[in-house]
């Protein structure tokens, strides 16, 4: 089969396919994509899926990352961050009563009479006063 056949029959771009061939696998994508396209490649030529992946994986040293177990200091500092997230809590809480209160307060109250223009007996201060 030529390049461009194998191509249209895995559907891999016809450079992937060269760099295959050529076994210059590094400049190929990550590893999940070679092996992806290697049995592509196996299946389209007619060849033993696991003996071109055997081989692949024989001729390459490929590093297993094992993860990291999750160290105690991120289980230390747990509480603290409780505590700051309560006090941001009850800071807000705070806030948000001294607001409300603001809002809600009736008006008129706590202004002095001389300014509010309001006498007991009924009747409004006048705005001008002669002299006598």
């Amino acid at each position: 089969m030529s390049v461009e056949e194998v191509s249209r029959a895995t559907r891999i771009p016809i450079v992937s396919i060269e760099r295959i061939e050529g076994d210059h696998f590094d400049d190929l994508p990550g590893e999940v994509f070679v092996r992806g396209f290697l049995k592509a490649y196996a299946r389209a030529v007619h060849a033993s899926v696991d003996e071109v992946l055997a081989r692949y994986t024989a001729c390459r040293r490929v590093a297993w990352v094992t993860p990291l177990p999750i160290s105690s200091s991120a289980e230390e500092r747990s509480p603290g961050r409780r505590v700051g997230v309560a006090i941001a809590f009850v800071l807000l809480l705070i806030l948000f009563t001294v607001a409300i209160s603001i809002v809600l307060r009736p008006r008129g109250q706590g202004v002095p009479r001389e300014l509010s223009g309001y006498e007991p007996g009924g009747a409004s201060a006048p705005a001008t006063t002669e002299p006598v």
